[in-house]
């Protein structure tokens, strides 16, 4: 969720020839866009789903956020398009809908898990109380060790996985081998979509006269406006949020030896929104003094590639305890 100050619409003159490098940071630019505005909706599907957030950080998305807030803040003060500043508006927007949705399933679930320790807590009583004190001692000594500790302190990991006790090990292996398949398949028709609303949508801006380069747009205000310390410091600090921001997740996922509740395909939305920015911004121009000027975009977009590809590596190593957890 970057300042797409290069690929949105700008001045209108659909005659003028058309570079090359200048098509290919126009498409490139609307693509990143299309990824971007699509971005959260996988993971909240995937929360609604599950009816659960427990596998997202918290601290992933508030940083995020306020990443988001310092690119808006950044916008208004460049005095960006009304539609720069609009989508950073969506972005902020988005941001709060996931935050708000995350911190409402924690809320619920966590009163849940109360009422069942609570429920479970009144009923070992009650059995305690109509039981022999012989019997009692007898049967409590008796157990498996920590077997009644676990089950009345950790039900939300029995209930998990209730409802999956005494299928048959290998249909569950089956069946996740093709739900895989599905996934995959889902994944790679989201991202041919979005490449084709990206490109269509470039197109119709193009002949439409709504999109034209930078450099014919004949304003020279823009090097001045590009230049302002104030945006650079924000494009910088919203930058280092966009890189820290997925450092907590990825340590959680390490933590969990999961990543059970995230959704890949927001992963995979963010890498290719990441990667089409970028070349985006490089095929517009490779001149230096352009490239220092978009260093913070840059930096926040090709940064953080390495930190997406780290999180699907963590979905590849921690696939198989996934799958275990749902046979169980």
């Amino acid at each position: 969720m970057l300042a797409f100050r290069d690929a949105l619409p700008t001045a209108v003159n659909p005659s003028a020839s058309l570079p090359a490098h200048e098509a290919l940071s126009g498409v490139f630019g609307s693509i990143s866009l299309a990824a971007w505005i699509f971005l959260l909706v996988p993971q909240l599907l995937e929360n609604y789903k599950l009816g659960s957030a427990d596998g997202v950080s918290l601290a992933f998305i508030g940083v995020w956020f306020i990443g988001d807030v310092a690119n808006l803040l950044g916008a208004v003060g460049a005095g960006l398009v009304p539609t720069v500043i609009a989508l950073a508006i969506y972005f902020c927007s988005a941001d709060l809908i996931l935050l708000s949705q995350c911190l409402y399933y924690h809320y619920i679930n966590a009163k849940a898990r109360e009422r069942v320790v609570l429920a479970r807590t009144v009923e070992d009583d009650e059995d305690d109380s109509e039981q022999p004190l012989l019997s009692r001692t007898t049967s409590n000594s008796l157990g498996l060790p920590g077997s009644r500790r676990h089950s009345s302190t950790n039900p939300s990991h029995s209930d998990r996985r209730g409802s999956h006790v005494g299928d048959d090990p290998l249909v569950g292996i089956l069946g996740h081998k093709q739900s895989r398949r599905r996934v995959a398949l889902r994944n790679t028709l989201s991202v041919v979509l979005i490449c084709t609303a990206g490109v269509a949508g470039w197109l119709l801006a193009w002949q439409l006269g709504a999109w034209t380069p930078a450099g014919q747009q004949g304003n020279s205000s823009d090097s001045d406006i590009n230049n302002s310390v104030g945006p650079q410091i924000l494009g910088y600090f919203s930058a280092l949020c966009y890189l820290g921001a997925r450092i907590p997740q990825i340590i959680k996922n390490y933590q969990d030896q999961s990543c059970e509740g995230l959704s890949l395909l927001f992963f995979i939305l963010s890498l290719f929104g990441n990667v089409t920015y970028g070349l985006g911004i490089l095929c517009h121009s490779l001149d230096r003094e352009y490239l220092i000027v978009n260093t913070p975009w840059l930096i926040g977009s090709f940064g953080t590639i390495i930190e997406d590809v780290a999180i699907f590596v963590q979905f590849r190593l921690y696939r198989k305890n996934d799958n275990d957890t749902a046979i169980d």
